[in-house]
């Protein structure tokens, strides 16, 4: 099972997931960029009609925050157009596991706040499978998912090489037998992700992500190190046992801009409309970041995996974690080869 925190409650994503919803705004403007492209070209709506989605919506204040702002670009680019806007059909996507019931609730309200009509539906399933009609989609839209691959690299549990080595030699040594594992399942993952959504998508329909990345000089694993750090230093206390920490994968891999760029072109469905990086920390979050918010993130986002693993540790997981990034430095250093990738996408 695969899911952020459900509910409302203190240790909810949808308390906890402020950082998140900033990164969201990287995306607005380009979200509004393609949806003028799309309805200046009249081929591309079909009949008045226009499809959205969002994948891997999530739950909470960010579920509707992508599409909302989809649905308001198109009614106001065609209010200055003095025209009547088309009908909208917003679609949103996670795994069935999500808290969809939060998500239902903001939709109906989706519904009723706009004129003319705003459909609404959830699609659950993977991202990694098909999950609409060929040819019915106009704009596809995903945030700060699209690090998260299908399974962790079966060539390292078969040949049980720990993801992230207690021992700090040997986790140099096997760097990068680790990084080249997982480098190769995101290829995989996302050449599959492209060439499902441009079975989906119209003609030069739109596609617009976000994902984790890394600097191109970094082979750190450093997207897993905010929840596998606490837990090593409770491996090294006893408090863990340490084959059950080595026998610990997340499946999750952070590329390079080039290599993003590099599976993009090679998959040759879609054309690279923008693509930017940003870095991981910035601006308002570098202000008011600190050990106790990040781990409340931390767990907000890792709790269901680590607890289906490790069992009930969780508390000791943030009391460990809070402990440790409150010295010097150790906070910036775990995010400082962290980076943001956003790309907005045409299919050819």
């Amino acid at each position: 099972m695969m899911h952020m925190n459900q509910g409302q409650g203190e240790t909810s994503y949808a308390v906890n997931s402020s950082h998140q919803n900033a990164k969201q705004e990287r995306l607005k403007p380009l979200i509004e960029a393609a949806i003028i492209d799309l309805c200046s070209n009249n081929d591309n709506l079909s009949h008045g009609k226009v499809v959205i989605a969002d994948l891997g919506c999530s739950s909470g204040p960010n579920a509707l925050v992508l599409v909302s702002t989809a649905v308001k670009a198109i009614h106001g680019h065609f209010l200055r157009l003095q025209q009547s806007p088309p009908e909208v059909c917003v679609l949103l996507n996670d795994l069935p596991d999500n808290d969809f019931n939060m998500v239902v609730k903001s939709l109906v309200t989706l519904r009723r706040s706009h004129e003319p009509v705003v459909t609404v539906g959830i699609t659950p399933g993977s991202f990694y499978e098909r999950l609409f009609m060929s040819g019915s989609l106009h704009l596809m839209c995903s945030s700060y998912c699209l690090h998260w691959l299908s399974k962790s690299p079966e060539v390292l549990i078969r040949n049980r090489i720990p993801a992230y080595d207690i021992d700090g030699d040997a986790r140099l040594e096997r760097l990068l037998v680790v990084h080249e594992a997982y480098a190769q399942q995101f290829r995989s993952d996302f050449t599959n992700f492209l060439d499902l959504r441009a079975k989906e998508l119209v003609s030069g329909g739109r596609l617009v992500v976000s994902l984790l990345g890394r600097t191109i000089a970094s082979k750190s694993s450093h997207i897993w190190e905010g929840i596998v750090i606490p837990l090593s230093i409770m491996v090294s206390e006893g408090v863990i046992d340490k084959d059950k920490f080595h026998s610990f994968y997340l499946p999750m891999y952070g590329p390079s801009n080039d290599e993003l760029r590099e599976i993009i072109q090679a998959e040759g469905s879609f054309s690279i409309m923008a693509m930017q990086v940003h870095g991981l920390i910035t601006g308002t979050d570098s202000a008011v970041i600190n050990p106790s918010r990040y781990m409340k993130m931390i767990r907000a986002v890792f709790e269901q995996l680590v607890v289906q693993h490790f069992g009930d540790v969780m508390d000791e997981v943030v009391r460990t974690g809070e402990q440790h990034f409150s010295l010097d430095g150790r906070l910036h250093d775990l995010t400082a080869n962290g980076t943001m990738l956003v790309v907005s996408l045409t299919k050819s």
